[in-house]
């Protein structure tokens, strides 16, 4: 029967060939060097122009390599990634008012070398923390930087940072992945790589083709509706007053759950008919809701892109944010909130072909520098595409310690402070072998280091509530930890007891007995005791 079931799949499936209709080229061919931008390109092309300076948009890992390392081996597959990735030569420079991709015929890549036999860990860190941080020339390039630090012949740091214009976690895998059989082939290891079918010129093309069909205009019809309206603004209570220009600087906290936690968040899915994907993203609404007493909760999420199966194995920035709004206005129970939210992701993710900056245009939202538009917090599950690799979504969450083996190099996450954050509150999850795994990004100009790791003790409380008690109303669900639940009794706990036997003045003549001269009541500066009054 599954073989049945294989073929009407595929026979629902549209004819690919159909829907890229370029070949993809090589380099040194005649294939168009220069292509315009996609939606998503052009808006962060547009947010460098306004701080040049910033980091926002680097994305950075450093892994650890305990063994002994051929360099020049590392750096020949790193070029081969190069040459085989145009994105990864690619420019940005203007043409007149507008920006075009220029992708460069040749670029030579430099590995950046450097011993460090005596840094402390500190040291390390400061060199981790500054070059992530270092910023990007999109026109000149290059937008990729490749550093290996060596404490010794057998223990290695290597550090990655690209412009997120020319890559997503989903091509960071690729790169991994790719990177570890073509230096798997300089030890004799045999490995293949297929041609790859398109080029990321070709998404620009398939994306600009769909936006103009009846498709495109029924998907973005979509969302005018479910967006209709007075968009709502997250009102978190903040440690500080809002700056009036968003600044990005960010800083992040870590959360693990034990396995069976994870298991009963996996159950309750299940029962429910969802992903857990889906529950805990309605777990973060609560939360949210919660926090601020606002039933009406817009919460992005970030969809790979990649819909056509051609642009599976492709280094490019695909990822395109999509608006999943809830409603808690009935302080529904947790269960049929659940039902709610599996409704509403699958019916985004249905209509996600619609670029987010085109979604702004078209809503039209209040304009407010000191805010993101249309959503201010983000909720991203990450997951390896590929599925040997599966331990690269915990690397994506930038915890130290997550160690996987990529064809026969072992490897271990470095975790260092990355200062920078896109949005309020940022909301990433993991699956890992030990449970589920979380990072919490926050805007360092509105909450404090302690203000973020209360957020995720909270939630961790509230997932264990609602894997419990699904049926428990959102507003009812339990969030305090057991030393915060302490406090409040203790701080609200005013019972005393009293004589029955004595009327009020007794009482207070009693005490003028016990200490006639303590202070009894103060009044614009003055004071009078007990024996006085």
């Amino acid at each position: 029967k599954i073989n049945e079931l294989a073929t009407r799949i595929l026979e629902s499936v549209p004819d690919s060939s159909a829907l890229i209709s370029h070949p993809a080229s090589t380099p040194g061919s005649d294939h168009p060097s220069d292509a315009p931008l996609t939606q998503g390109q052009r808006s962060l092309w547009f947010l460098h122009q306004l701080a040049p300076d910033s980091a926002a948009y680097n994305l950075s890992s450093a892994v650890g390599i305990r063994t002994a390392l051929n360099v020049p081996a590392l750096e020949r597959s790193f070029q081969c990634l190069v040459d085989r990735h145009p994105a990864l030569r690619t420019i940005f420079p203007a043409r007149g008012e507008e920006p075009i991709q220029h992708i460069l015929n040749r670029l030579t890549l430099s590995l950046e070398t450097q011993a460090i036999p005596d840094w402390t860990e500190s040291q390390l860190n400061q060199f981790l923390e500054k070059e992530s941080q270092r910023p990007f020339d999109l026109e000149r390039g290059p937008l990729l930087r490749v550093t290996l630090l060596s404490r010794s012949a057998n223990e290695h740091i290597l550090l990655l940072v690209v412009h997120h214009i020319i890559a997503d976690f989903w091509s960071l895998a690729v790169l991994a992945n790719e990177l570890g059989r073509i230096y798997g082939a300089e030890s004799g290891k045999p490995f293949t790589l297929a041609p790859l079918p398109v080029q990321y010129t070709d998404y620009v093309r398939w994306q600009s083709d769909l936006l103009a069909s009846a498709e495109g205009e029924r998907q973005l019809n979509y969302w005018r509706q479910k967006l209709a309206g007075d968009l709502p603004v997250l009102d978190l209570p903040t440690d500080r007053p809002r700056p009036a220009i968003q600044t990005y600087r960010g800083s992040s906290q870590y959360l693990r759950i034990s396995p069976g936690l994870t298991r009963k968040l996996k159950d309750l899915s299940q029962e429910h008919r969802a992903t857990l994907y889906m529950t805990l993203l309605a777990a973060f609404q609560v939360l949210l809701y919660r926090y601020t007493g606002q039933s009406d909760i817009l919460v992005g999420s970030p969809t790979a892109g990649r819909s056509q199966a051609e642009f599976s194995r492709l280094v490019g920035y695909f990822v395109n944010p999509i608006v999943l709004r809830a409603d808690l206005s009935e302080n529904p129970p947790f269960g049929d909130f659940l039902d709610q939210v599996r409704q509403t992701v699958l019916e985004a993710f249905a209509h996600q072909e619609i670029p987010f900056s085109l979604l702004v245009e078209n809503l039209h939202p209040a304009r407010d520098p000191g805010r993101s538009p249309i959503f201010q917090v983000m909720f991203v599950l990450q997951k390896a595409p590929i599925s040997d690799s599966s331990e690269l979504a915990s690397l994506a969450l930038g915890e130290a310690g997550a160690q996987f083996n990529l064809y026969g190099l072992p490897l271990e996450s470095l975790g260092f402070e990355q200062h920078s954050a896109q949005f309020d509150l940022t909301l990433a999850a993991a699956e890992t072998a030990d449970g589920l795994a979380f990072s919490l990004q926050y805007n360092c100009d509105l909450f404090d280091d302690v203000t973020s790791r209360r957020i995720l003790e909270q939630f961790q409380v509230l997932l264990e509530s609602l894997a419990i008690q699904p049926q428990q109303n959102v507003a009812a669900l339990p969030m305090a930890a057991s030393s915060e639940m302490r406090l409040i009794t203790d701080w609200n706990n005013r019972y005393a007891t009293y004589p029955e036997d004595a009327c009020l003045h007794e009482l207070f003549e009693t005490q003028v007995k016990h200490s006639p001269q303590s202070v009894a009541v103060v009044f614009e500066g003055q004071q009078i005791t007990y024996g006085d009054l």
